[in-house]
């Protein structure tokens, strides 16, 4: 079996050193879906965190014991089928507070990010997108998704937000 180096470095490094390449599209070939929006890549020895900007999905819960979000779940299975052991585009826009490096994902010219907004696995992420980034078009589909009832949006009224879903949840 082949044995891969993992380089783990600090933030401070990773943004120096990454950051800057990953302002044009970059090749990654993705090797797991956390969830809905995040997913771990790999590039020759390099593995990094890609938080998908501009989207947030339902949340999953904790450990075993805790419930997950309606429809989390379908996000990641959703989010596996347009990219898992796929080589996607990677366009970088900084890194979020998990150290994660916030990017749009493309894969054959789709943007993932915008798909599953489409297809109603996620919403528009409601906090400052980073600078050089616009969530237009995200605004624009969800509103599309939203009035079609599909995914996340056929909850109807008892639909709840990820970022307000992990505040219920799990407070501790």
């Amino acid at each position: 079996m082949r044995q891969y180096l993992k380089l783990f470095i600090t933030p401070s490094i990773l943004s120096i050193l990454l950051i800057p390449a990953l302002s044009a599209a970059e090749a990654f070939t993705v090797r797991h879906v956390d969830d809905g929006d995040t997913i771990i890549c790999e590039n020759r020895d390099i593995t990094i965190r890609v938080r998908l900007v501009g989207i947030n999905a339902p949340e999953k819960g904790r450990n075993k014991k805790d419930a997950d979000q309606p429809f989390s779940q379908e996000a990641k299975l959703v989010l596996e089928k347009l990219v898992l052991n796929k080589v996607v585009d990677i366009k970088g826009y900084g890194l979020d507070d998990y150290n994660r490096i916030l990017a749009v994902v493309n894969y054959a010219g789709k943007n993932i990010n915008l798909e599953m907004i489409r297809q109603g696995m996620a919403e528009v992420y409601k906090g400052s997108p980073p600078s050089g980034f616009s969530n237009d078009l995200y605004r624009k589909a969800e509103k599309e998704a939203r009035e079609s009832l599909i995914g996340i949006w056929s909850q109807g009224d008892k639909y709840v937000s990820p970022s307000q879903w992990r505040r219920t949840n799990r407070e501790n």
